[in-house]
Protein backbone atom coordinates (compact mmCIF):
# COMPACT_ATOMS: atom_id res chain seq x y z
CA UNK A 1 0.00 0.00 0.00
CA UNK A 2 0.81 3.86 -0.22
CA UNK A 3 1.49 3.57 -3.77
CA UNK A 4 0.33 6.57 -5.81
CA UNK A 5 -0.57 7.59 -9.40
CA UNK A 6 -2.35 7.30 -12.52
CA UNK A 7 -2.35 3.13 -12.78
CA UNK A 8 -3.88 3.35 -8.60
CA UNK A 9 -6.65 5.24 -10.73
CA UNK A 10 -7.13 2.97 -13.38
CA UNK A 11 -7.34 0.18 -10.94
CA UNK A 12 -9.78 1.69 -8.80
CA UNK A 13 -12.14 2.68 -12.16
CA UNK A 14 -11.89 -1.00 -13.16
CA UNK A 15 -13.17 -1.97 -9.37
CA UNK A 16 -15.95 0.74 -9.44
CA UNK A 17 -17.24 -0.66 -12.42
CA UNK A 18 -17.13 -4.10 -10.85
CA UNK A 19 -19.34 -2.97 -7.83
CA UNK A 20 -16.45 -2.48 -5.90
CA UNK A 21 -15.39 1.32 -5.56
CA UNK A 22 -12.80 2.28 -3.05
CA UNK A 23 -14.75 4.88 -1.63
CA UNK A 24 -12.72 5.30 1.38
CA UNK A 25 -9.30 6.37 -0.50
CA UNK A 26 -8.64 9.51 -2.99
CA UNK A 27 -8.47 9.07 -6.22
CA UNK A 28 -4.74 7.78 -7.13
CA UNK A 29 -4.17 6.71 -3.63
CA UNK A 30 -3.63 2.75 -2.93
CA UNK A 31 -4.94 2.69 0.83
CA UNK A 32 -6.93 0.01 3.02
CA UNK A 33 -9.77 0.99 0.93
CA UNK A 34 -8.35 0.16 -1.80
CA UNK A 35 -6.62 -3.08 -0.49
CA UNK A 36 -10.18 -4.36 0.76
CA UNK A 37 -11.85 -3.85 -2.45
CA UNK A 38 -8.97 -5.63 -4.26
CA UNK A 39 -9.09 -8.61 -2.07
CA UNK A 40 -13.09 -8.77 -2.60
CA UNK A 41 -12.62 -8.83 -5.87
CA UNK A 42 -10.37 -11.82 -5.66
CA UNK A 43 -12.64 -13.60 -3.39
CA UNK A 44 -15.49 -13.17 -6.14
CA UNK A 45 -13.29 -14.12 -8.82
CA UNK A 46 -12.03 -17.28 -7.23
CA UNK A 47 -8.65 -15.72 -6.34
CA UNK A 48 -6.50 -15.55 -3.22
CA UNK A 49 -7.75 -12.49 -1.32
CA UNK A 50 -4.25 -11.05 -0.79
CA UNK A 51 -5.76 -7.60 -1.25
CA UNK A 52 -2.33 -6.99 -4.16
CA UNK A 53 -3.09 -6.21 -7.54
CA UNK A 54 -0.70 -9.03 -8.68
CA UNK A 55 -0.72 -9.40 -12.43
CA UNK A 56 -3.23 -12.25 -12.23
CA UNK A 57 -5.58 -9.93 -10.85
CA UNK A 58 -5.26 -7.02 -12.91
CA UNK A 59 -5.65 -9.04 -15.96
CA UNK A 60 -8.97 -10.47 -13.59
CA UNK A 61 -9.92 -7.10 -13.80
CA UNK A 62 -9.74 -6.57 -17.77
CA UNK A 63 -11.22 -9.24 -18.65
CA UNK A 64 -14.18 -9.16 -15.98
CA UNK A 65 -14.74 -5.56 -18.33
CA UNK A 66 -16.12 -7.36 -21.18
CA UNK A 67 -19.97 -8.27 -21.77
CA UNK A 68 -20.83 -10.75 -24.62
CA UNK A 69 -21.54 -8.24 -27.72
CA UNK A 70 -19.06 -5.70 -26.68
CA UNK A 71 -16.35 -6.70 -29.61
CA UNK A 72 -15.92 -9.67 -32.47
CA UNK A 73 -14.99 -13.01 -30.57
CA UNK A 74 -12.40 -14.81 -33.53
CA UNK A 75 -9.83 -17.04 -32.80
CA UNK A 76 -6.43 -14.95 -32.68
CA UNK A 77 -2.84 -15.27 -30.99
CA UNK A 78 -2.71 -14.75 -28.28
CA UNK A 79 -6.16 -15.98 -27.64
CA UNK A 80 -8.72 -13.63 -26.38
CA UNK A 81 -9.76 -13.83 -23.07
CA UNK A 82 -12.79 -12.23 -20.98
CA UNK A 83 -16.04 -12.67 -19.27
CA UNK A 84 -17.46 -12.18 -23.04
CA UNK A 85 -16.37 -15.60 -23.78
CA UNK A 86 -17.07 -17.04 -20.41
CA UNK A 87 -21.03 -15.77 -21.44
CA UNK A 88 -20.50 -17.45 -25.00
CA UNK A 89 -19.12 -20.75 -23.73
CA UNK A 90 -21.72 -20.95 -21.30
CA UNK A 91 -24.38 -20.38 -23.97
CA UNK A 92 -23.25 -22.84 -26.31
CA UNK A 93 -23.04 -25.85 -23.40
CA UNK A 94 -26.50 -25.13 -22.28
CA UNK A 95 -27.67 -25.46 -26.16
CA UNK A 96 -25.92 -28.66 -26.58
CA UNK A 97 -22.62 -27.61 -28.37
CA UNK A 98 -19.95 -28.78 -26.34
CA UNK A 99 -16.96 -26.34 -26.26
CA UNK A 100 -15.24 -27.66 -22.95
CA UNK A 101 -15.24 -25.76 -19.72
CA UNK A 102 -16.62 -22.41 -19.97
CA UNK A 103 -13.06 -20.70 -18.75
CA UNK A 104 -13.14 -17.32 -20.71
CA UNK A 105 -10.77 -18.56 -23.27
CA UNK A 106 -11.42 -18.33 -26.85
CA UNK A 107 -8.77 -21.58 -27.96
CA UNK A 108 -9.58 -24.08 -31.00
CA UNK A 109 -12.56 -25.94 -29.13
CA UNK A 110 -14.46 -22.83 -28.69
CA UNK A 111 -13.98 -21.45 -32.23
CA UNK A 112 -15.17 -25.00 -33.92
CA UNK A 113 -18.22 -25.51 -31.59
CA UNK A 114 -18.96 -22.05 -33.28
CA UNK A 115 -18.64 -22.75 -36.17
CA UNK A 116 -21.30 -25.75 -35.45
CA UNK A 117 -23.29 -23.74 -34.09
CA UNK A 118 -23.44 -21.24 -36.52
CA UNK A 119 -23.92 -23.80 -39.43
CA UNK A 120 -26.88 -25.05 -37.19
CA UNK A 121 -28.16 -21.74 -37.22
CA UNK A 122 -28.32 -21.07 -40.83
CA UNK A 123 -25.71 -18.55 -40.12
CA UNK A 124 -22.76 -17.13 -41.90
CA UNK A 125 -20.01 -19.70 -40.95
CA UNK A 126 -16.97 -17.63 -40.06
CA UNK A 127 -16.05 -18.08 -36.79
CA UNK A 128 -16.67 -14.84 -35.51
CA UNK A 129 -18.92 -13.97 -32.60
CA UNK A 130 -20.46 -11.02 -33.70
CA UNK A 131 -23.70 -9.24 -33.57
CA UNK A 132 -26.00 -11.74 -35.89
CA UNK A 133 -24.51 -14.76 -33.64
CA UNK A 134 -25.17 -12.97 -30.13
CA UNK A 135 -29.03 -11.96 -31.55
CA UNK A 136 -29.40 -15.81 -32.58
CA UNK A 137 -27.95 -17.02 -28.85
CA UNK A 138 -30.11 -14.72 -26.61
CA UNK A 139 -33.05 -15.71 -28.55
CA UNK A 140 -32.41 -19.29 -28.10
CA UNK A 141 -31.01 -19.52 -24.81
CA UNK A 142 -34.09 -17.57 -23.36
CA UNK A 143 -36.05 -20.63 -24.45
CA UNK A 144 -33.64 -23.22 -22.43
CA UNK A 145 -33.57 -24.58 -18.98
CA UNK A 146 -30.92 -23.44 -16.30
CA UNK A 147 -29.64 -27.40 -16.18
CA UNK A 148 -25.36 -28.40 -16.03
CA UNK A 149 -24.93 -27.97 -19.57
CA UNK A 150 -22.78 -30.58 -21.92
CA UNK A 151 -19.31 -30.05 -20.80
CA UNK A 152 -20.85 -30.65 -16.61
CA UNK A 153 -22.41 -33.55 -18.02
CA UNK A 154 -19.64 -34.94 -20.28
CA UNK A 155 -16.74 -34.30 -17.15
CA UNK A 156 -19.17 -35.99 -14.79
CA UNK A 157 -19.00 -39.30 -16.97
CA UNK A 158 -15.44 -38.89 -17.79
CA UNK A 159 -13.29 -40.86 -14.73
CA UNK A 160 -10.83 -43.14 -15.99
CA UNK A 161 -11.43 -46.76 -14.54
CA UNK A 162 -8.00 -47.94 -13.33
CA UNK A 163 -4.61 -46.50 -12.14
CA UNK A 164 -2.97 -48.65 -14.96
CA UNK A 165 -4.49 -46.29 -17.62
CA UNK A 166 -4.35 -43.14 -15.51
CA UNK A 167 -2.21 -40.12 -17.19
CA UNK A 168 -0.98 -38.15 -14.83
CA UNK A 169 0.39 -34.57 -14.25
CA UNK A 170 2.07 -33.62 -11.23
CA UNK A 171 3.48 -30.16 -10.43
CA UNK A 172 4.48 -27.82 -7.54
CA UNK A 173 5.11 -23.71 -7.39
CA UNK A 174 8.19 -24.18 -4.84
CA UNK A 175 9.22 -25.31 -1.89
CA UNK A 176 6.90 -28.89 -1.69
CA UNK A 177 9.71 -30.74 -4.25
CA UNK A 178 10.30 -33.57 -2.03
CA UNK A 179 6.10 -34.11 -1.48
CA UNK A 180 5.82 -34.23 -5.34
CA UNK A 181 9.11 -36.48 -6.10
CA UNK A 182 7.43 -39.01 -3.75
CA UNK A 183 3.99 -38.49 -4.86
CA UNK A 184 5.70 -39.01 -8.71
CA UNK A 185 7.35 -42.28 -7.81
CA UNK A 186 4.18 -43.64 -6.25
CA UNK A 187 1.46 -43.20 -8.29
CA UNK A 188 4.06 -44.37 -11.01
CA UNK A 189 4.64 -47.82 -8.42
CA UNK A 190 0.83 -47.90 -8.37
CA UNK A 191 0.85 -48.18 -12.54
CA UNK A 192 0.24 -44.74 -13.16
CA UNK A 193 1.69 -42.92 -16.07
CA UNK A 194 3.05 -39.83 -14.69
CA UNK A 195 4.51 -36.99 -15.97
CA UNK A 196 5.63 -33.82 -13.39
CA UNK A 197 6.78 -30.24 -13.83
CA UNK A 198 8.23 -27.39 -11.83
CA UNK A 199 7.52 -25.03 -14.66
CA UNK A 200 7.21 -21.79 -12.49
CA UNK A 201 4.34 -20.18 -14.32
CA UNK A 202 1.34 -21.66 -13.81
CA UNK A 203 -0.34 -21.75 -17.40
CA UNK A 204 3.40 -23.46 -18.40
CA UNK A 205 2.07 -26.21 -16.55
CA UNK A 206 -1.47 -26.00 -17.87
CA UNK A 207 -0.22 -25.93 -21.45
CA UNK A 208 2.25 -29.15 -20.21
CA UNK A 209 -0.87 -30.88 -19.05
CA UNK A 210 -2.61 -30.37 -21.98
CA UNK A 211 -0.04 -31.75 -24.47
CA UNK A 212 0.71 -34.78 -22.25
CA UNK A 213 -3.64 -35.74 -22.84
CA UNK A 214 -3.34 -35.97 -19.09
CA UNK A 215 -6.34 -37.40 -16.93
CA UNK A 216 -6.02 -35.32 -14.01
CA UNK A 217 -3.55 -33.01 -13.08
CA UNK A 218 -2.34 -32.74 -9.61
CA UNK A 219 -0.30 -29.13 -8.01
CA UNK A 220 1.11 -28.45 -4.96
CA UNK A 221 2.17 -25.11 -3.68
CA UNK A 222 3.23 -23.96 -0.08
CA UNK A 223 1.65 -21.39 1.91
CA UNK A 224 3.29 -19.87 4.69
CA UNK A 225 0.39 -19.88 7.44
CA UNK A 226 -0.93 -22.91 8.86
CA UNK A 227 -3.92 -22.95 6.85
CA UNK A 228 -4.54 -25.52 3.56
CA UNK A 229 -6.85 -25.27 0.75
CA UNK A 230 -7.55 -27.65 -2.09
CA UNK A 231 -8.96 -26.30 -4.92
CA UNK A 232 -10.40 -27.05 -8.09
CA UNK A 233 -11.66 -25.19 -10.92
CA UNK A 234 -15.54 -23.42 -10.19
CA UNK A 235 -17.37 -20.64 -12.02
CA UNK A 236 -20.69 -18.98 -11.33
CA UNK A 237 -22.01 -21.12 -14.13
CA UNK A 238 -19.58 -24.09 -14.07
CA UNK A 239 -18.06 -25.99 -11.68
CA UNK A 240 -15.71 -29.25 -12.43
CA UNK A 241 -17.25 -32.23 -11.13
CA UNK A 242 -14.35 -34.40 -11.88
CA UNK A 243 -12.28 -31.93 -9.92
CA UNK A 244 -14.80 -31.17 -7.06
CA UNK A 245 -15.04 -35.21 -6.73
CA UNK A 246 -10.90 -35.35 -6.73
CA UNK A 247 -10.13 -32.55 -4.46
CA UNK A 248 -13.54 -33.92 -1.78
CA UNK A 249 -11.60 -37.51 -1.79
CA UNK A 250 -8.12 -36.13 -0.54
CA UNK A 251 -9.29 -34.01 2.02
CA UNK A 252 -11.32 -36.86 3.42
CA UNK A 253 -8.01 -38.81 3.15
CA UNK A 254 -5.94 -36.00 4.94
CA UNK A 255 -6.99 -37.27 8.55
CA UNK A 256 -3.98 -40.02 8.11
CA UNK A 257 -1.42 -37.12 8.17
CA UNK A 258 -0.47 -35.03 10.90
CA UNK A 259 -1.94 -31.85 9.54
CA UNK A 260 -4.94 -29.91 9.61
CA UNK A 261 -7.92 -30.99 7.40
CA UNK A 262 -7.45 -28.96 4.47
CA UNK A 263 -10.63 -26.47 3.00
CA UNK A 264 -11.83 -27.44 -0.29
CA UNK A 265 -12.83 -24.90 -2.45
CA UNK A 266 -13.92 -24.11 -5.63
CA UNK A 267 -11.82 -21.39 -7.61
CA UNK A 268 -10.58 -19.62 -10.84
CA UNK A 269 -7.11 -19.87 -10.45
CA UNK A 270 -4.67 -19.95 -13.58
CA UNK A 271 -3.42 -23.34 -13.31
CA UNK A 272 -7.12 -24.86 -12.70
CA UNK A 273 -8.97 -22.67 -15.58
CA UNK A 274 -5.95 -23.18 -17.91
CA UNK A 275 -5.90 -27.04 -17.84
CA UNK A 276 -8.46 -29.64 -19.80
CA UNK A 277 -8.96 -31.96 -17.59
CA UNK A 278 -9.75 -31.85 -14.05
CA UNK A 279 -7.16 -30.52 -11.75
CA UNK A 280 -6.63 -29.64 -8.09
CA UNK A 281 -4.33 -27.70 -6.35
CA UNK A 282 -3.02 -28.63 -3.08
CA UNK A 283 -1.43 -25.40 -0.91
CA UNK A 284 0.35 -26.76 2.21
CA UNK A 285 1.32 -25.16 4.98
CA UNK A 286 3.33 -24.74 6.98
CA UNK A 287 5.95 -26.16 4.34
CA UNK A 288 8.33 -27.50 7.37
CA UNK A 289 4.93 -29.82 8.69
CA UNK A 290 3.75 -30.33 4.98
CA UNK A 291 7.43 -31.56 4.13
CA UNK A 292 7.54 -33.80 7.39
CA UNK A 293 4.90 -34.94 6.35
CA UNK A 294 5.19 -36.28 3.24
CA UNK A 295 5.12 -40.15 3.55
CA UNK A 296 2.12 -39.56 4.95
CA UNK A 297 0.67 -37.22 2.42
CA UNK A 298 2.14 -39.21 -0.08
CA UNK A 299 -0.21 -42.12 0.72
CA UNK A 300 -3.26 -39.89 1.22
CA UNK A 301 -3.06 -38.45 -2.32
CA UNK A 302 -2.29 -42.23 -3.79
CA UNK A 303 -5.52 -43.19 -1.76
CA UNK A 304 -7.70 -40.46 -2.95
CA UNK A 305 -6.65 -41.02 -6.38
CA UNK A 306 -7.14 -45.04 -6.40
CA UNK A 307 -10.82 -43.79 -5.07
CA UNK A 308 -11.33 -40.86 -7.85
CA UNK A 309 -10.53 -44.17 -10.25
CA UNK A 310 -13.15 -46.07 -9.11
CA UNK A 311 -15.75 -43.86 -9.09
CA UNK A 312 -16.08 -43.85 -5.07
CA UNK A 313 -18.06 -41.41 -3.56
CA UNK A 314 -17.31 -41.92 0.19
CA UNK A 315 -16.17 -38.72 0.37
CA UNK A 316 -17.74 -37.69 3.90
CA UNK A 317 -15.44 -35.04 5.61
CA UNK A 318 -15.66 -31.51 7.73
CA UNK A 319 -14.90 -29.60 4.49
CA UNK A 320 -17.64 -30.44 2.30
Amino acid sequence: MGQRGEAVRDLQRRLGSAGLAPSGDAPGDFGVSTSEAVASFQSRRGLHPSGACDESTWLALVEAGWRLGDRLLVLAAPQLRGDDIAELQDALNRLGFDCGRPDGIFGPATAATLHDFQRNGGLTIDGICGPRTVRMLELLRRQTGSGPGVASVRESLGTTASLRTLRVVVGQFGGLSSITRSVTRALRLSGATVMSTDEYEAGAQAAAANRFDADIYLGFEARTDERSLISYFAVPTFESLGGRTLAAHLAAGWCTTAMPVPEVKGMRLPVLRETRMPAVLCSLGPVRAAVDATDAVTEAVVAAVTSWTSGSTDTSTSNR
